[in-house]
């Protein structure tokens, strides 16, 4: 747990000092998008290797007994489950955002250009809303099948 807390600060102090230090220097958008994806690639990874240690039963840390017999009868699935109920409706929210922001934009030149074209385009606004409506229902349907 120790490792995990230290990366995780670790982690974070890069991330925080890259920015600092690339907003200073004044680098180019192509570096920062390196230094950015870098940054997304270790956090995720150190999420995934901590996630897999705190599920798979490996790590033997847990001081109260509860704990221990919750690892061993197979509870952690449920862990599992809630974060993949997280994991849906966060990355679903996202695409919708990312969705919606170039639909919209996209509509709004439509619209300024013809104003005839109003219902079509919110009618595309809203099938992109749709994307963060089914990653809610399938975090629904996860936490129903838990519960």
């Amino acid at each position: 747990m120790i490792f995990t807390i230290v990366a995780a600060f670790i982690l974070i102090s890069v991330v925080v000092a890259l920015g600092i230090f690339g907003a200073k220097r004044g680098l180019k958008r192509g570096t920062m998008k390196t230094v950015f994806g870098a940054n997304v690639g270790i956090f995720f990874g150190l999420m995934i290797v901590t996630t897999i240690i705190l599920f798979s039963g490996f790590y033997s840390g847990a001081s109260a007994g509860a704990d221990a017999t919750a690892l061993a009868s197979g509870n952690s699935a449920y862990g599992l489950a809630y974060l993949s109920a997280a994991l849906s409706t966060g990355l679903a929210t996202i695409g919708a955002g990312i969705a919606v922001a170039m639909t919209g934009s996209a509509a709004l030149g439509a619209i300024s250009e013809d104003q005839s074209l109003l219902g079509k385009s919110l009618i595309f606004v809203g099938l992109s809303e749709g994307i963060a409506i089914y990653g809610l229902i399938v975090s629904i349907l996860i936490l129903g099948y838990v519960g």
